[in-house]
């Protein structure tokens, strides 16, 4: 046991900027509620960043995708290809549109979306394309984003685990119609609860911005000529988010400082286990530090787990494919090996940027015992 050291957790939020001074002038203004100064702060600074005309903040991540796919018009009986091997939050929101998420096999190195799975799966239904930056790792968005061209299918991307990734240079949230982001509190950047879509069409901007609050006409107060939702993020909210934003640099540096860390720990553990691959045209973000059990090791991923937790490390598996999950079992029309392959051997490591060296040789020293 480890009862003498403190414990190791998988995530945590790093809030070491202007997060409390901006958040007591919505106290002390009292600006608390989704009006105020810090959404459209917060909103253009994001838009900046991403390379992008508009960002539009909202509540969650989750929201922020079905916000994009009801702006994209998305109706029911239609189709939008995800990945299996995904956070449930990216199947959810297709359904929430009473559409069908038709579910792709991912590739083993990055555990992102396979490109060459996707064409075989459009049928006259498709009408959209949702790659998923998985733990940090871009997708390989120029072969999706030629398909979409091809099919005249939208693209977008979840890039919810992925802000400041980049793809050949470009950033996240910008390679796609729509980038949809989670500040959700084990994020890179967090708001507590938060979201944000990023896109270019001004048009669509708008009309992202009008379901956003209810719908309501922004030239005629309590006119509402569409059915829309409250997806508005506070204040509060967008206060912790510019501030976070503000260091964002900071925040990425952490990350990959932790990354580092590992890669130099993790070399005395040989074929036990696979490190993170990150591919020649991405830069990778670290949501989490990711790896898969090698081949030869006999435990359980479940049972690693839980002797890690014996000794004091919180760690986090790899997502359920959604073709396993209850709600999505009957998509399982075909068999899905690589989805399956690294969720059943993938382990997520505490990554924040609170850990040192130190923290990080423990949990490599951990594993090791529990390898051996």
């Amino acid at each position: 046991m480890a009862d003498h050291l403190p414990r190791i957790s998988v995530a945590a939020p790093v809030l070491d900027g202007r997060e409390r001074e901006y958040v007591n002038e919505c106290l002390d203004t009292t600006w608390i509620s989704s009006v105020g100064r810090f959404i459209s702060e917060f909103e253009k600074a994001f838009a900046d960043y991403c390379g992008v005309r508009h960002a539009i903040a909202c509540n969650n991540g989750t929201t922020a995708l079905h916000l994009a796919l009801t702006a994209l018009g998305l109706k029911a009986g239609e189709e939008v290809i995800v990945p299996s091997l995904t956070y449930i939050a990216s199947a959810n929101s297709v359904s929430y549109c009473g559409a069908t998420p038709v579910l792709a096999e991912n590739e083993t190195r990055t555990f992102n979306i396979d490109p060459a799975d996707i064409e075989a799966l459009i049928t006259p239904r498709t009408r959209g394309i949702m790659p998923v930056h998985l733990y940090g790792h871009p997708a390989e968005m120029d072969s999706i984003n030629a398909i979409a061209k091809k099919h005249n299918l939208f693209v977008i991307e979840d890039a919810a685990e992925a802000v400041g990734a980049q793809y050949k240079g470009r950033m996240t949230g910008s390679l796609g119609d729509v980038g949809v982001f989670s500040f959700f509190g084990n994020k890179i950047i967090t708001t507590g609860e938060g979201g944000m879509v990023t896109t270019n069409d001004d048009e669509l901007a708008a009309k992202l911005r009008l379901l956003r609050g209810q719908g309501m006409d922004p030239a005629r107060r309590y006119w509402f000529p569409i059915i829309g939702f409250n997806y508005r993020m506070t204040n509060i909210q967008a206060a912790i988010g510019l501030a976070q934003l503000e260091r964002i640099d900071h925040h990425l540096d952490g990350r990959r400082r932790v990354a580092a860390f590992y890669d130099k720990a993790m070399a005395r553990l040989g074929d036990r286990v696979i490190l993170p691959v990150v591919e020649d045209y991405a830069t990778h973000v670290y949501w989490m530090y990711t790896i898969q059990l090698g081949d030869g090791v006999a435990k359980s991923r479940d049972q690693v787990m839980l002797d890690m937790d014996a000794l004091g490390i919180e760690t986090r598996p790899v997502f359920h494919p959604m073709h396993v999950l209850p709600p999505y079992q009957h998509l399982a029309t075909r068999p899905f090996p690589k989805a399956e392959l690294c969720a059943g051997r993938g382990i997520n490591l505490p990554t924040h940027a609170l850990l040192s060296e130190a923290d990080i040789d423990r949990v490599v020293d951990a594993l090791d015992k529990v390898l051996a």
